[in-house]
């Protein structure tokens, strides 16, 4: 008799009863997946975590007594295998880079959810970072009104597509044409013609420079393990 598939176990921390229900309503139809907790503050939800270890933890940034930042450091000390998804209303450059470079591997917008949190939840399980679509136009457009500064020191402007900005970010952590083709889903081609439109556009001249400038902007958190 074939054993039991164990089921993906699932942290879900809000503050509002509603947002995790509407989680708890998205993630429901996944046979392998369950939800072993909830929590309504930031310490609780450090303290489950560290009790249950779960798979995931889908966290929003904005909790009582301790913020969803916070939390994420604190799961990556007392469970160092759950993956950390963030779930906020927050559609801020800054944000995004502050909850990766915490260790998060994902971030959803609350506007989102319906849409993407099963898809979310399924790269990061597979160990891919994961920004909604949203998330990644708003980080790349930061990117562009935040870039290096010229000789006359004026910024340039480095309009990054979302998907030059997520090529980017499994460049920046060493994964080759081939990987990034394979995690994006595109032919290696396609990734090429990508990572050399990415070099044109920043005046890099090589991989290390691309890498730098990534360092520089928080992105190679992305795609970290």
């Amino acid at each position: 008799m074939p054993r039991a598939r164990k089921r993906v176990a699932i942290l879900i921390a809000d503050d509002h009863e509603l947002v995790r229900r509407g989680v708890r309503e998205v993630l429901r139809k996944q046979r392998d997946w369950k939800v072993v907790a909830e929590a309504r503050d930031g310490f609780e939800a450090v303290a489950r975590a560290t009790e249950l270890q779960p798979e995931i933890a889908i966290l929003d940034i904005t909790m009582p007594k301790l913020d969803g930042l916070e939390v994420t450091r604190r799961i990556k000390i007392g469970a160092p295998e759950t993956r950390v998804l963030v779930l906020t209303m927050h559609e801020s450059d800054q944000m995004v880079c502050r909850v990766l470079e915490a260790g998060a591997r994902g971030y959803v917008l609350k506007s989102d959810l319906a849409e993407h949190l099963v898809k979310a939840v399924r790269e990061v399980l597979a160990g891919r970072a994961y920004l909604t679509p949203k998330a990644s136009a708003i980080m790349a457009q930061g990117i562009a009104n935040g870039s290096a500064k010229s000789n006359g020191g004026e910024r340039e402007s480095v309009p990054l597509t979302p998907r030059e900005f997520e090529v980017l970010s499994l460049l920046a952590n060493g994964k080759s044409n081939k990987q990034v083709a394979a995690t994006l889903g595109m032919t290696v081609r396609t990734a090429e013609t990508h990572r050399a439109k990415i070099m044109l556009k920043l005046g890099a001249h090589s991989l290390v420079e691309l890498v730098h400038y990534a360092a520089r902007h928080g992105i190679s958190a992305i795609g970290g393990d």
